[in-house]
């Protein structure tokens, strides 16, 4: 059906070069959202980001921004550590030491004591080889849980540790999941889950949970990609036994930026993971034939680290120097509640279901709104300099990085996508075309 015709409401934005015109945006909204920016108590910390002008940049949960620090880290990472110092830098530059250095600056911010957490490799090669070395501590236990709606590369290690191992591998919504424990008590090895389901938005509480698994005497094991760094994930607090994240999405390390594991201190004399690289011996240099494991944290190291990436991402974690995360914490409901407020004013009538929980406790840092031509409205909306994106089949997705999204950004999202879905301007044929990566 073609759209009706409306009154051009479009004014010139504020935020935007002069060039563009956007549509105008609800005074009382507007208003709103100059008061919550200007008692924002990290409005500062924006300064930390290299922001394109004129961009709204709500896709942090997938990417995040470029933080300000670290053009110049991976500047002098190649042209004088590499460039001069050569392989002098293992040592004159600390390389050999960044995975645990920076593994302890993100454990800051995912409430792991110093000596817990490594960096290094991708989410999926810390997932395999946290979630088999978590499924060996439980021997003679068949069944590892795991969420239906967990990130498929979480899916499919877990079914591949299954395999490797001989163990059930039973997929329970997190609603469901300490029932089942209850019930399995003695037969489950590990439950792995998200305290942050990556579609939705929706917060599971990981206390409850990983005590869940405690009192079956599983382990718990956490998928922290859609937390750290966007909340004040508290893992020592909570007893949690492994987790895995990624650097690149909350964290700002970069594309690609290597993941980080955590296995707790009282786990890694034990730890028996698969993927025994010379970077995790106890004398690396000994050139031993045989694996030895280092007696702390450093045994979850697999082998030689993308240092540039890793740089990058050490560098990236500056940006919270000073911040507490119970302030990010805040700012985020604040975002994502505001987020709500104005889609339910200008969305309503225009086919958009909302599916992030309305309650703070039960909501990360992304909203998720459902329509059934989600993938049109985000490339229309990113033409107009508005970036989220979306997940098969109709969900909008839009993520909020309070360390450098502002409630204006909000308002300015909400009503470019209300001027979009009710001009009909996502129909036309350029935004219905999808790219590889979507």
């Amino acid at each position: 059906m073609k759209p009706p015709a409306l009154p051009d409401l479009r004014l010139p934005d504020p935020h935007l070069p002069d060039h563009h015109r956007g549509p105008r945006m609800p005074d009382g909204l507007a208003a709103r959202a100059a008061a919550l920016d200007a008692a924002d108590p990290l409005a500062a910390v924006r300064g930390r980001f290299l922001l394109p002008e004129g961009v709204v940049y709500l896709d942090g949960n997938s990417l995040g921004a470029l933080p300000a620090a670290v053009p110049a880290a991976v500047e002098d990472a190649v042209h004088r550590q590499w460039g001069t110092d050569l392989i002098r830098s293992w040592n004159a530059n600390g390389w050999w030491e960044a995975p645990v250095r920076t593994g302890d600056a993100i454990g800051r911010l995912i409430g792991a004591a110093p000596g817990q957490v490594v960096a290094g490799d991708s989410t999926s090669v810390q997932l395999f080889n946290t979630l088999l070395a978590a499924a060996r501590a439980r021997p003679g236990r068949r069944l590892l849980l795991t969420d239906p709606d967990h990130f498929p590369t979480d899916q499919y290690i877990a079914d591949s540790v299954g395999r490797l191992l001989g163990l059930d591998v039973r997929r329970v919504p997190a609603r469901d999941a300490a029932e089942v424990l209850a019930a399995e008590a003695g037969n489950v090895a590990v439950a792995a889950y998200a305290p942050v389901d990556y579609r939705t938005g929706e917060l599971h509480d990981m206390a409850a949970l990983t005590a869940a698994a405690h009192r079956a005497g599983a382990l718990a094991h956490w998928d922290l990609c859609h937390a750290a760094g966007a909340l004040p994930v508290e893992l020592d607090a909570v007893e949690a036994d492994f987790a895995v994240g990624c650097g690149y999405k909350y964290l700002s390390g970069g594309p690609g930026a290597p993941a980080f594991a955590y296995v707790a201190h009282r786990h890694q004399a034990a730890f028996d993971h698969p993927l025994t690289g010379w970077h995790g011996h106890a004398e690396p240099f000994a050139m031993a034939g045989t694996y030895t494991p280092a007696k702390d944290v450093t045994r979850a190291r697999i082998g030689t680290p993308a240092l540039l990436s890793l740089i990058a991402l050490e560098a990236a974690l500056t940006a919270f120097d000073g911040v507490d995360p119970k302030t990010v914490r805040e700012k985020g409901l604040s975002l994502t509640g505001f987020f709500q407020e104005c889609a339910d004013t200008l969305l309503d009538g225009l086919g958009f279901t909302s599916v992030t929980p309305r309650d703070p406790a039960r909501r990360g840092s992304q909203v998720a709104l459902r329509h059934p031509e989600a993938y049109p409205l985000v490339a229309a909306l990113t033409a107009r300099g508005v970036i989220g994106d979306m997940r098969a089949p109709d969900l909008l997705r839009f993520g909020f990085n309070a360390l450098y999204v502002t409630h204006a950004d909000v308002l300015r999202a909400v009503t470019e996508l209300r001027d979009i879905a009710s001009r009909g301007a996502h129909l036309a044929a350029e935004f219905r075309r999808r790219p590889t990566v979507t």
